[in-house]
């Protein structure tokens, strides 16, 4: 399967990566997946995305999720 983030603006609506000027990468694995959200996550929120959530394949693995510090 192949993982890869379903980006939403605040709404909870879903957001084009193309949109929002990135490229989400689809993962082998859900390590690879969670380490490019690490690396990117403060990048996304400054351009407007508020949660993200995990797919692998079309199974919802987890989320929405905030990016915004608690």
């Amino acid at each position: 399967m192949s993982w890869y983030w379903r980006l939403e603006d605040p709404s909870g609506a879903v957001l084009d990566p193309a949109a929002v000027g990135v490229e989400v990468p689809s993962s082998d694995n859900q390590g690879d997946a969670e380490s490019w959200l690490g690396e990117n996550w403060r990048d996304l929120l400054e351009r407007g995305v508020a949660t993200v959530t995990l797919f692998d394949g079309e199974q919802e693995v987890y989320g929405p999720m905030s990016l915004a510090a608690t």
